[in-house]
């Protein structure tokens, strides 16, 4: 039986040697080429015919979710999609699937002699597996994803400033794509807030959106509000709606977290909430409102080299609010949104007085 031959796809040069060296070392499978992105990689993969593709998810350019569609379009053939927020039951997983990828491998993040070796077995298995058919219908496993999560009603709002957008991009690859209405106001650079976003857009099975005066807060749906020239409440307890108000800075931040917070509490609005990283306080007081209505909330407890401002201010406040590592926050906020693991809304509600 001839080798399975493979064409590795990823941006990082260094990531692409790894999975090279990865995929050599499995048994039974030649790496024939690689591309640094969607350009090369429709080249490569009409030049060699691969039996498999290996596809980064963010990508410059076309990112990796967009290449996807158009392989299954014009050249199907198996894609395992290779990144760090593609773990199995993941929104970002469930949307590789449902466009076609035949599984999803997650970057290993650290490359022990013994931690190698298991990638190799464990890569090299599901490389033939998808060479010879064997993997399951990927139109299944994203319908099981969604299905596994209902939402209980309450909306999610979070605070976060520069640092703190990788905590919020692990969120949100995390999220099905019928997660809890969720709004984030963002305090820091705006073309590095956008370009996040951009590369995140097509990558995750929600729809990001920015904040617009009168929307009204939609399950499936993200609400971005990092406008600097406005802020951003939430109105209506039985429908909740943004409002983007004229008012001065707060403490010199617009839109201001502490703002929407407050909001959200006196509106009494079932809500989960939560403070990323981010220098300065803004969004303290506002989870202190919060933790007085009795909503479940949550701080992201930095590593030790991050950004500590907001993890502090509120750690300062002595509130009942859980602290969590960036990796912890998903998977916290689902268990807690999802109906087989938290209250209904309605019984939230009262606790939500102001």
């Amino acid at each position: 039986m001839s080798n399975v031959r493979v064409v590795v796809v990823d941006d990082s040069a260094a990531m692409r040697a790894l999975f090279c060296d990865i995929l050599d070392q499995a048994k039974g499978v030649d790496v024939v080429g690689t591309a640094r992105n969607a350009d090369e990689a429709r080249e490569v993969v009409a030049e060699l015919k691969p039996d498999v593709l290996t596809l980064d998810v963010e990508m410059p350019g076309m990112t990796g979710m967009e290449f996807l569609e158009e392989v299954m379009k014009t050249m199907p053939l198996p894609v395992i999609m290779l990144s760090s927020i593609t773990q199995a039951g993941t929104g970002t997983a469930e949307k590789a699937l449902s466009l076609g990828a035949v599984h999803c491998f997650p970057k290993p993040l650290h490359t022990t002699p013994e931690e190698f070796n298991a990638t190799v077995n464990q890569l090299g298995t599901i490389v033939h597996q998808a060479a010879n058919g064997e993997l399951p219908a990927a139109g299944n496993s994203a319908s099981d994803e969604s299905a596994s999560y209902q939402s209980d009603g309450r909306i999610v709002a979070l605070a976060s400033g520069g640092d703190g957008i990788d905590a919020m991009r692990e969120i949100l690859a995390a999220y099905p794509s019928n997660c809890p209405p969720t709004v984030i106001v963002l305090d820091g650079d705006k073309d590095l807030i956008q370009n996040a976003v951009s590369a995140m857009r097509s990558a995750v099975a929600c729809a990001i959106v920015d904040a617009e005066d009168g929307a009204m807060l939609m399950p499936g749906t993200v609400y971005l509000a990092y406008d600097t020239s406005k802020h951003v409440i939430v109105e209506h307890p039985d429908m909740p709606q943004l409002r983007l108000v004229d008012r001065e800075p707060v403490g010199g931040i617009r839109p201001c977290a502490d703002l929407m917070f407050g909001s959200i509490a006196r509106a009494g609005i079932p809500v989960i909430g939560g403070v990323l990283l981010g220098t300065g306080a803004d969004g303290a007081k506002g989870m202190q409102m919060l933790s007085a209505a009795k909503a479940d909330a949550f701080v992201v407890k930095p590593a030790e080299y991050r950004e500590r401002g907001r993890f502090e201010a509120v750690a300062s406040l002595k509130l009942d609010v859980e602290q969590l590592s960036q990796k912890e926050a998903a998977d916290w906020l689902l268990v807690k949104s999802n109906t087989a693991a938290s209250p209904k809304a309605e019984e939230v509600r009262p606790g939500l007085a102001a």
